[in-house]
Parts: structure tokens; sequence; C-alpha cells
């Protein structure tokens, strides 16, 4: 069982950046970063894979980066010039700790964390 611990979620105005992190109770070679809006399907925002990989969705490119600290099984958020659209519950994600073929598919991953919430102001 893996266990998925985030921080760093908050309120901003456009324009503003916030970084989010997520800590792993075990080392997973797959992790990412999911959100869900109210009324709208969770989709992917990022994955980080242990070797290195990373996967930013096409709506965040050039303004989020994902990252990952393998000694502290912790991947990053860094969301720069945030937009109201951004709004939306972040979930980090972690596949099995065997697997290492990364995905970004929801159904892909096993475990979860509790969310935290991202709110940008217009």
């Amino acid at each position: 069982q893996v266990q998925l611990v985030e921080s760093g979620g908050g309120s901003v105005q456009a324009g503003g950046s916030l970084r989010l992190s997520c800590e792993a109770s075990a080392l997973t070679y797959c992790m990412g970063w999911f959100r869900q809006a109210p009324g709208k399907e969770r989709e992917v925002v990022a994955r980080a894979d242990y070797g290195g990989g990373t996967y930013l969705t096409d709506s965040v490119k050039g303004r989020f980066t994902v990252s990952r600290d393998n000694a502290k099984n912790t991947v990053y958020l860094q969301m720069n010039s945030l937009k109201p659209e951004d709004t939306a519950m972040y979930y980090c994600a972690a596949r099995p700790p065997g697997a290492t073929v990364c995905r970004v598919g929801q159904q892909d991953y096993n475990y979860w964390g509790q969310g935290t919430q991202v709110t940008v102001s217009s």
C-alpha cells in the first residue's frame, strides 16, 4: 500500500503561481497529477517518471513544470501564469511500485492522494 500526501494548494489571482508537492510513502516509478473541476471529469495534468521522463497536458505546457525528487519519493507541480480555468481539486496519483511503464490514464493509477484545492480568481 502506498500513501500519498499532497500539499501546496491555495487561492491566487490570475497570473500567480503555486507549487504543489506530493510525498509517497514508498518508491513508485510512475507518479502523476490529475485535476477535477466542478462539474467536469477528472483529467490528467502531468506525469513524472523515476527515470526522468515527464508529460504535461497541452493546456498547461509553457506554464506548468513537473519534477520529482527520487530520494524523497516526492513529485512537484510548479504552476505559473495560473488562469481561472486552472481552478480545480488537484490529485496526486501513483502506479504500483513494481510498475515501470508509465501512462497517463487515471485507470492505470492505483494510489491517490486526498487532493488539494487550487482556486484562481480573475
